[in-house]
């Protein structure tokens, strides 16, 4: 029987794999506490470390030099953990956050790679992420509850060390020959929440030595981290959901007060997005995008149909009252705590880049990045359909209009970013 130490974890399985039982967790507390330090010693007195001493002795010394080592072994262990545990939580982007959990796991056991498994809806694991050249092709595997080792240790939400895989009857081989990688060890731990496991996180051949307790614990706390991070993801991510439902819901009401509005907010979108792909926007800016090109003409709402159907030109007075939909839709999503965010979006995307524009005047930079690219999106659009006062014009005429009032109208960048998109047909 092998045994790492007999209080926290017993062999079985015939000694290819240690378990901890569900009444057993691992606490930063209690890591701390393995590490302790005697005094320091003068030369006729004894040093103590771990229940371990040296009176001058070179047997004794040695030994204190390798408990030392451990203890900055485990010092540093605990410095990366927390590292870890604060970049897991310093993002509510589930990818980021995936992704961030696997290289954590990798780091933190020193190990050659990891892979992350959630259940889905039916019970059944994914590979969810799995690091290396190979990730994508272990990536198409699912495994039932029970299944492998990942699926024991979901099932019976206990972490597991299995220091021979290809030995032991529940490992899944079916892995190991589609990626052409040899799995030698692995050291697997659940992921669970209030509601129950909702996963499990795995380290794969650790790089020097075997899997310890300490390597364990290290992980059930990492995990823990890891486990809040994705649900707190998951959360935001079914706000953002919500928040976009609510959105379309908007802007439909919206296409039903203006016939020819039909379908431009998607259009836009559409647009906006393909623009995208050739500007260096943060995740957070393709969010307000997506959510301030479909709702950019939210303000229209509070304008009478005379005015919105109206066939031929508008008054002056009617034109100022057109001239007021940014200011009303800003105000609208205003309202919305989820929304206030793409509020200057909303406000300013009629603004012009040499300062021509409404409702303020603003110029160059001040105006919003997401309120320049929707300017261009919209104008294009406007122009290749047919509206109460022009007709419709062909896409190389909206094109050419648009290049025409590059510096004046448009924001030179994002007119690149536009013609780049056009150009490899993404428009």
């Amino acid at each position: 029987m092998v045994q790492l130490k007999k209080k926290r974890i017993a062999s079985t399985g015939g000694g290819s794999d240690q378990r901890v039982t569900s009444g057993q967790r691992a606490t930063l507390g209690g890591l701390a506490k393995k590490v302790t330090f005697g005094q320091k010693a003068t030369s006729d007195q004894r040093v103590t470390f771990g229940g371990g001493s040296a009176k001058g002795s070179q047997g004794d010394l040695e030994k204190v030099r390798s408990e030392l080592k451990q203890a900055r072994e485990r010092c540093g262990k605990l410095e990366i953990l927390t590292k870890l545990s604060s970049l897991l939580n310093s993002s509510l982007d589930f990818e980021y956050v995936k992704r961030r959990a696997i290289t954590a796991a990798t780091e933190l056991l020193g190990c050659e790679t990891s892979s992350l498994l959630l259940k889905d809806e039916k019970g059944k694991l994914f590979f969810e992420v799995a690091l290396g050249e190979k990730g994508e092709i272990v990536k198409r595997f699912q495994l039932k509850m029970g299944e492998g080792i990942a699926g024991w240790v979901a099932m019976h939400g206990e972490p597991l060390i299995v220091f021979n895989a290809q030995e032991d009857p529940r490992f899944f081989k079916e892995v190991d020959q589609a990626a052409g990688f040899i799995t030698q060890n692995v050291i697997c731990v659940p992921l669970r929440i209030k509601q129950g496991i909702i996963g499990v996180i795995q380290g794969i051949n650790k790089r020097e030595g075997e899997f310890t307790e300490d390597d364990l614990e290290l992980f059930l706390a990492l995990a823990d981290q890891i486990a809040i991070a994705l649900d707190n993801a998951r959360l935001y991510e079914e706000l953002n959901v919500m928040a976009q439902q609510l959105v379309e819901g908007l802007s439909e009401a919206i296409e039903k007060r203006d016939s020819y509005s039909g379908g431009h907010p998607q259009r836009v979108l559409k647009v906006c997005m393909a623009m995208s792909k050739y500007l260096p926007l943060s995740s957070e800016e393709k969010r307000q995008l997506t959510l301030a090109a479909i709702l950019h003409d939210i303000g229209k709402v509070g304008i009478t149909d005379h005015i919105l159907g109206k066939n031929g030109v508008l008054t002056v007075e009617e034109m100022e009252i057109i001239r007021g939909h940014p200011g009303a839709g800003a105000a609208i999503v205003g309202h919305i705590k989820q929304l206030q965010s793409i509020m200057p979006a909303i406000q300013y995307h009629h603004e012009h880049y040499d300062g021509s524009g409404y409702p303020e005047g603003l110029a160059g930079e001040e105006i919003p990045l997401v309120a320049r690219i929707i300017a261009v999106a919209d104008t294009y659009d406007a122009i290749i359909h047919e509206r109460a006062y022009h007709r419709g014009m062909s896409k190389s005429e909206a094109v050419a209009e648009i290049a025409e009032h590059v510096g004046t109208q448009f924001d030179p960048h994002m007119v690149e970013a536009f013609a780049q998109a056009f150009d490899n047909g993404d428009i």
